[in-house]
């Protein structure tokens, strides 16, 4: 037994004294979210912390710690003194350049006495690279938006061709990335008049001639070169246990800004369930993961890609009756998940809006 769970009486729903979590990314766009759902349960003392001492996290919880970034060597060491001296029961990592540094050093953290929330580091390395995602899902039998990785302007010029380029609209984005950085659509049907005065500057369109351009004029990052997925797309929030998929809610996503969900919708799309249930198996992924698929010209829902990690939008799933954050908790800690927990009542819709905080 370790000293953490000398604290816990593991008999009651969360721990007789209390669970403390340690959460990094608090100045993440979801953090103030999740950050209630990890508040349903009173037993829970969250520790916050962010490599900006400014973080939004900050103001919102009473316990907060400056941490290095994940590119600094004194990041593990230093989650681990704050496990050490917080006495953290459980880690939750929201920035995704974190998760293989930690998940490197899993058996430190359960020396430590402290559960690691993310899968392990082989899968991270695949879920993390987009194009490493695709070859080994295609390699497992899974389908897949047809693809060519391109690492110079000749390979990504091969690849436009034949992937159909100018009958087919095509796509690319840096195989390793966070958020939409770097994705664009080419497609010779664009109207760079109309986007110019009636689409906001972040429009995700480019020509194929200023592609060329901009990629020709200095080196780049490899490039996942695809088809362009058309039809709709859905954010998967889901709960996984060493590769089980205990939990799978789909929600449409109706309207985003800057590729977070502000609106959407849950519905009970048993393709997309299955798929990403085959997903969870094949890349054995553990804990909270999100994985966004899209519906292709044939109308099959494929990976655009994944998120191995908790989801910023996922406190949405709060109004459609499941609390993922806290069934990965109690999961890790080996609380019982009662059936009534993992309903959802689908058909639930929400809008975001944006808040405030204020300090001097």
């Amino acid at each position: 037994m370790t000293k953490n769970e000398g604290n816990m009486n593991l008999n009651s729903p969360l721990g007789a004294r209390g669970i403390n979590i340690l959460m990094t990314g608090a100045g993440a766009p979801g953090a103030a979210g999740i950050l209630q759902c990890l508040w349903q349960h009173s037993a829970i003392h969250i520790t916050a912390a962010d490599a900006n001492p400014n973080a939004v996290g900050r103001y919102l919880v009473k316990d907060f710690a400056v941490i290095p970034k994940a590119s600094d060597p004194a990041f593990v060491d230093t989650v681990l003194s704050l496990c050490r001296e917080k006495n953290i029961h459980v880690v939750l990592p929201l920035v995704t350049r974190e998760l293989i540094p930690l998940a490197q050093h899993g058996k430190e953290f359960e020396v430590a006495g402290a559960k690691l929330l993310a899968s392990p580091a082989a899968s991270l390395e695949i879920a993390n690279d987009k194009s490493k995602l695709y070859q080994f899902l295609q390699w497992r039998g899974l389908d897949v938006p047809d693809f060519r990785v391109a690492e110079n302007i000749e390979q990504f010029e091969s690849a436009a061709k034949e992937l159909g380029y100018p009958g087919k609209t095509i796509c690319f984005k840096p195989s390793v990335s966070n958020g939409s950085r770097g994705f664009r659509i080419i497609s010779h049907t664009i109207d760079e008049h109309y986007l110019l005065f009636n689409e906001k500057p972040a429009s995700t369109f480019i020509s194929y001639a200023d592609a060329i351009r901009i990629l020709s004029s200095k080196p780049f990052p490899e490039l996942l070169v695809s088809e362009y997925l058309p039809g709709e797309e859905y954010s998967v929030d889901c709960l996984a246990n060493n590769g089980k998929a205990v939990l799978i809610a789909p929600r449409l996503r109706k309207k985003m800004i800057n590729g977070i969900s502000v609106e959407g919708e849950f519905i009970k799309e048993e393709s997309i369930i299955g798929y990403c249930s085959e997903i969870i198996h094949e890349l054995q992924l553990h804990g909270n993961i999100g994985i966004q698929v899209k519906r292709s010209a044939t109308g099959k829902f494929l990976v655009i890609e994944i998120n191995p990690r908790v989801q910023g939008t996922i406190s949405a799933a709060l109004g459609a009756g499941v609390n993922l954050p806290l069934l990965a908790v109690k999961q890790a800690l080996g609380l019982p998940v009662f059936e009534e927990e993992l309903q959802v009542k689908w058909g639930t819709k929400f809008s975001r809006y944006w808040s405030e905080v204020f300090y001097e």
